[in-house]
């Protein structure tokens, strides 16, 4: 070997010893569709993060990066909606990192978003909004109407939502705040924390913990199996509780001049503690079951904990 080739050799490796591979970025959108008879956005994203805002302008917009696997952007019309979605072929789903999109709506369209593993952020929605992920975080404020948000490992946080709202993950967290109207709240295993305004509440949870902060209760239904649930209400004229739990505790915290029939019942175990009145639990003759029956002011209301092993408080 000629000096000349020596040369060229010992440069080739050196060259791909300090070789560092580069990922390509995905390409840059920006496009725009006038939403004239359109009542409906429809969006589908597998990976990454996508930012939804209603405004009030007459145009729907996408904005940002593809995922440099996406083969293409579908922004288009199909009668009365429009629809958008990354499209990425099969093979190269598992390797797709997440394609990071901002989008701007007229707030008053209904709107439907889905996903695999993408985080989402909505805001300042005011008509339908439905939105189901697998492994993908939700963070929803402004939204009103009907509105269902569900996640399977994913955690929600909602803020200033306002009509029948529904959320629910099967392993994430929920946190709700300054919520209006009807409020419906399911997780498995995660917990639950709301301070919320609706007058009917319903709550379900099999091994987290429930923490609730309610102004004007007509209506609170709790279903727990393990978890603890503490709840700080206002319950108001003619307003109906209702809650049960297998082993968890069950702490209900209501304002100074509650009027209400309370009908406490532990089946097997678990201590019935009274804070309003002097009125004790009985225990039952045969069993370790035990009861605690008693009213507080004029009785308009009507409150009622069932539990099979767990503690029941109410003060």
């Amino acid at each position: 070997m000629n000096n000349v080739n020596k040369y060229i050799m010992a440069a080739l490796i050196c060259a791909s010893l300090f070789f560092i591979p580069v990922t390509m970025a995905g390409k840059k959108v920006d496009e725009t569709i006038k939403s004239e008879g359109v009542n409906t956005v429809t969006i589908e994203n597998l990976s990454g993060k996508v930012i939804i805002v209603g405004w009030e302008k007459e145009w729907v917009t996408v904005k940002g990066e593809l995922d440099d696997k996406a083969k293409q952007l579908v922004f288009e019309q199909v009668g009365h909606s429009i629809n958008i979605k990354v499209d990425i072929p099969k093979n190269d789903r598992r390797r797709a990192k997440g394609s990071i999109l901002t989008i701007h709506m007229p707030a008053d369209l209904r709107m439907n978003f889905e996903s695999i593993s993408s985080d989402v952020e909505l805001e300042n929605l005011t008509n339908n909004v439905s939105v189901k992920t697998i492994s993908g975080d939700i963070n929803a404020k402004n939204l009103a109407e009907h509105i269902e948000l569900s996640s399977v490992s994913g955690s929600i946080k909602a803020k200033s939502l306002q009509g029948k709202i529904n959320l629910s993950t099967v392993s994430g967290d929920i946190k709700d705040e300054n919520s209006l109207g009807r409020l419906q709240l399911k997780v498995v295993s995660g917990d639950i924390t709301s301070k919320s305004d609706a007058s009917e509440v319903f709550v379900n949870n099999v091994s987290g913990n429930i923490k609730l902060q309610l102004t004007k209760v007509d209506e609170l239904n709790i279903s727990e199996v393990s978890g603890d649930a503490k709840v700080s209400l206002f319950l108001q004229r003619n307003g109906i509780v209702k809650a049960s739990s297998v082993s968890g505790a069950v702490t209900l915290d209501f304002q100074d001049d509650v009027a209400a029939d309370f009908r406490l019942k532990a089946n097997a175990g678990g201590d019935l503690t009274n804070r309003l009145t002097a009125q004790e639990a009985e225990k039952a003759k045969y069993g370790p079951s035990e009861k605690l029956y008693f009213q507080t002011g004029n009785a308009n209301s009507s409150v009622s904990v069932n539990t099979v092993s767990g503690d029941i408080t109410v003060k």
